[in-house]
């Protein structure tokens, strides 16, 4: 399986935040997307993830499942936590769960990210950290091949990178893709993707 991108070109109110960018990534292989803010690094992330359109290029992933798109089989995880506060932490992940269509039994997602003794604490009751972390299982209770994540490590603190990069090497020994932007160490192997200057 191979996510690729050639020549991807992309325009945010009226500027050019990027262009002529080419970028792959194969199964088992995580890319880093590095360079100042203002670069494109989230513009790239939402343009895979299907939430823009490309000004030009184009954008794919070989090897995957023919009959969904490439949004259809990539989670991203963005900066802002989607949860409900109302809800609890086990509803926030049921509702994920089945809005994406998984599987998996959301006690041993919690579990994996060390949440498994909050399931019924209302999400508005989480710290930073918790929140990023109930984030993370939304990846576990669905699986797809391609995560996109952006900043994903923000709020986490060392007990909880190292949890997470555990995570997503697990997720590279399955076979997934990681493309994400960041501007710390993941934990993980990466190659590098390097975006220009702020414009």
């Amino acid at each position: 399986m191979r996510l690729s991108g050639r020549h991807v070109s992309c325009i945010r109110g009226g500027r050019e935040v990027f262009s002529g960018l080419d970028f792959e990534a194969d199964s088992g292989q995580a890319l880093a997307v590095v360079g100042p803010n203002g670069s494109g690094k989230t513009s790239l992330l939402r343009l895979v993830a299907g939430l823009l359109a490309p000004a030009g290029g184009s954008i794919g992933l070989d090897g995957g499942a023919a009959e969904l798109t490439l949004p259809e089989q990539a989670h991203y995880l963005g900066h802002r936590d989607a949860l409900k506060p109302a809800l609890s932490v086990a509803e926030n992940l049921s509702f994920w769960r089945d809005f994406g269509g998984g599987i998996e039994d959301i006690g041993q997602c919690l579990a994996a990210v060390r949440l498994g003794h909050a399931t019924h604490l209302p999400a508005a009751y989480l710290s930073a950290g918790q929140r990023r972390r109930l984030s993370i299982a939304r990846l576990l209770a669905v699986r797809r091949p391609v995560w996109l994540l952006d900043e994903p490590t923000s709020a986490l603190d060392a007990a909880g990178q190292d949890l997470f990069a555990g995570v997503m090497r697990d997720h590279l020994e399955d076979g997934g893709i990681i493309l994400a932007a960041t501007h710390t160490p993941l934990g993980i192997a990466t190659r590098e993707l390097r975006m220009g200057g702020a414009a």
